[in-house]
């Protein structure tokens, strides 16, 4: 992720939601100044990527076909999205629907009046709200408005090598007690104890912190909405993520692209990474392919010899948490309401099983099924294919029980700030990553655990008051 100066994207946010606000005075996010109906609809997603984009536009193909709908299909970038919308809305040219939308986005573009939330609930209503994930749900709505319609997951794992674990006699890491002492046990020659990010300019370090901090009972904001980074809870998980990084860790600032290459290498013992890991571990990408030793001679034994936890508990925890993302399809104020019904209708429907196929490690079903097959989504997601250089289904590459584990994981997810109705917030500090930046200075050495608690404690309250 790109870093801009500090204030930068907070005040970017800012103004997109000051000229949001103006714009659309009067108009609540259920309100409608829909387009006059034409049978075509502009359609942005994220998932840009070349492949993705050429798999969508079949999808999208077979739906102007059936429907008669023309669709105009726009590849952008989540990092771009917050300026896209502000200047579409001021140039009221916004497009009809969003895909693969983030929730921090979600929350951003209802916060700022520009979704239909009407539309949203009456296609879940269409599509019965029974056959999604019921946790899928609650996550992007705020109480009875329903902000977007989820449509796929990506869940934070932390994968452990079980080979290594066996020899030692140790538990899998699925407390921070047990992660704590095998990160110091394996940490031993040329071998870390574990692969986990540090890098302040990253939102992946900051993902990473929040899946260890949830299994704690570490909060974003309490009930009231007052800022917690400096909690018992929250002092306690930095405590234990210095330990792992900087004491049982590589040297040096760790990234996405770094913790995944130690791991893959042998070197390390552990690491928090996301499920798109899937189809790189089980050897299906060229440009990612695991180098262990062992790796030359048999590509599947790191794939094979790695234990996945989804949930985590820590010392303070109450139960085990699980971190993760929840994409949607969002309906914007201005949309053709018809159109972009069918069109969100088909990609859930007929379209699905394509949809969340251009990705099946990393784009988990929120919706299980159909009324009259309930459990039909959740049988195609494990025989979708997954990799690039190469295929192989979920189901052949990896047993049952991770299926079970990730597809059951939506359910347990956890994020900061939603359910405290701060999605604003949440949206902000990944633009600002104040807790990326507390956790790098922490880990060079700059910071005690509870000097990063305290400064991004107060970073996060000055920019929820610049969001005010």
């Amino acid at each position: 992720m790109v870093m801009k100066g500090r204030g930068t994207k907070a005040t970017l946010f800012g103004l997109a939601a000051t000229l949001a606000a103006g714009l659309l005075a009067g108009c609540g996010s259920g309100a409608s100044g829909e387009q006059k109906a034409d049978n075509r609809i502009t359609v942005w997603t994220q998932e840009n990527l070349p492949p993705r984009m050429e798999a969508t536009k079949k999808v999208v193909r077979r739906f102007e076909k059936e429907s008669g709908v023309h669709v105009d299909l726009v590849g952008v970038d989540e990092a771009q999205l917050p300026q896209l919308i502000m200047s579409a809305a001021a140039a009221g040219e916004l497009p009809d629907v969003i895909g693969a939308v983030p929730m921090g986005q979600v929350w951003q573009m209802y916060g700022n009046g520009l979704l239909n939330t009407q539309v949203s609930r009456q296609i879940v209503a269409d599509l019965n709200p029974k056959t999604f994930n019921a946790n899928a749900l609650s996550l992007t709505a705020d109480g009875a408005n329903r902000l977007a319609v989820p449509s796929d997951a990506w869940l934070q794992l932390l994968v452990y090598r079980k080979d290594l674990f066996e020899e030692a006699g140790l538990k899998p890491p699925t407390t921070y007690a047990n992660a704590l002492k095998a990160a110091s046990v394996l940490d031993q020659g040329k071998r870390d104890g574990i692969s986990l990010a540090t890098d302040p300019s990253d939102v992946f370090t900051q993902q990473s912190f929040e899946d260890l901090a949830l299994a704690n009972g570490c909060r974003l904001v309490d009930g009231q909405g007052k800022v917690t980074l400096d909690s018992p809870a929250c002092r306690t998980a930095f405590k234990t993520y210095d330990t792992l990084a900087r004491e049982h860790g590589a040297p040096g600032t760790q990234s996405v692209d770094t913790t995944r290459a130690t791991y893959f290498s042998g070197r390390s013992g552990m690491m928090v990474w996301s499920s798109f890991l899937l189809d790189e571990l089980a050897g299906l990408r060229s440009d990612a392919l695991p180098s262990c030793p062992q790796c030359k001679k048999d590509p599947d034994f790191l794939a094979r010899n790695t234990g996945i936890v989804t949930s985590l508990k820590g010392a303070e925890g109450k139960e085990p948490a699980q971190f993760g993302e929840i994409t949607s399809w969002a309906v914007t104020r201005t949309a053709e309401t018809g159109a972009s019904r069918k069109f969100i209708e088909y990609m859930m429907g007929k379209g699905y099983a394509d949809w969340f196929g251009m990705a099946t490690e990393g784009k988990i079903p929120v919706r299980n099924g159909t009324s009259k097959d309930p459990d039909a989504f959740r049988k195609a997601w494990r025989a979708s294919d997954m990799g690039v250089d190469k295929r192989r289904s979920m189901q052949e590459a990896y047993p049952s029980k991770l299926g079970d584990q990730l597809l059951d994981g939506v359910s347990r997810m956890k994020r900061w700030g939603l359910a405290e109705g701060q999605g604003a917030l949440v949206g902000a500090t990944n633009g600002e990553l104040p807790v990326a930046k507390a956790i790098g200075s922490m880990s060079s050495g700059q910071l005690s655990p509870e000097g990063a608690a305290e400064e991004a404690a107060e970073e996060v309250e000055a920019l929820k008051k610049s969001l005010q």
